[in-house]
């Protein structure tokens, strides 16, 4: 069994993944670092730098201000991490991909398999269709939910920058008078109740409109793929990893 140590875990994708361990045959969870201590069935510390537990591999699903105890603690014990939390800045981003030159990182904005799977679509797609038509992105989530526009979204939003021939530019809601450019991609966030998750590409073109759309409905999607993401990143070299790594393998 891969012994995991779970950051986060009397968060709410926590919970979750500490049930859905219980049934895995391949990862199995030993310690646990929260601001408070469940009774999950392992030991849970208030700092990772307490931890003395023996572990395979660390799961972040926590908030950006963890991080840099995460690398210290990482990079000293030479222990493999997946960083599933949203909202990192350009600094935290940079210093992720610093991390992964000296120890195994997978780092994703979404563990879903069914997001990934659309942002792979989006990159075959979003150059052919960008000339005729004008590309809007649309996520919900719940009223709790801290950073907008979410991860997932700004990941969709760059793999389609990045597919397309031409320069463009983020816009991240609307309001005036001004009439929206030929080279925008628009991004627009919902917050309320408790959302799971929704993300919908919309290509909106003259007498027609193509749409990708991925509704989570329940979080057991996300503890999946951090459970895959942990199985895949064990044994693995120095490198930075993601969910396109999980889905090329099973296809």
């Amino acid at each position: 069994m891969i012994k995991m140590l779970l950051n986060g875990c009397n968060g709410k994708m926590g919970k979750v993944i500490s049930d859905m361990a219980k049934t895995s045959k391949t990862v199995e969870i030993v310690a646990g670092i929260d601001r408070t201590s469940p009774n999950l069935g392992y030991p849970c510390y208030d700092d990772i730098l307490k931890c003395k537990v023996d572990v395979d591999v660390i799961l972040d699903f926590s908030r950006p201000d963890a991080l840099d105890s995460l690398c210290t603690y990482s990079k000293e014990k030479n222990i493999p991490i997946v960083f599933c939390t949203t909202g990192y800045s350009a600094d935290q981003l940079r210093k992720i991909d610093s991390l992964s030159k000296e120890i195994p990182v997978f780092h994703s904005a979404n563990m879903s398999i069914g997001i990934n799977v659309i942002n792979n679509i989006l990159k075959s797609i979003s150059n052919m269709l960008y000339k005729d038509f004008d590309i809007e992105i649309i996520e919900k989530h719940h009223n709790q939910k801290v950073d907008a526009p979410s991860g997932t979204a700004l990941l969709l939003a760059n793999t389609i920058r990045d597919s397309i021939d031409s320069d463009t530019f983020l816009v991240k809601g609307r309001d005036g008078l001004s009439k929206r450019q030929p080279n925008e991609i628009g991004i627009h966030s919902v917050r309320g109740g408790n959302i799971i998750g929704d993300h919908e590409v919309i290509f909106a073109g003259k007498g027609e409109c193509i749409e990708l759309k991925h509704t989570a409905i329940s979080r057991d999607v996300f503890a999946i793929g951090s459970l895959k993401a942990c199985e895949y990143i064990y044994g693995k070299d120095k490198g930075l990893y993601n969910m396109d790594d999980v889905i090329n393998l099973s296809i």
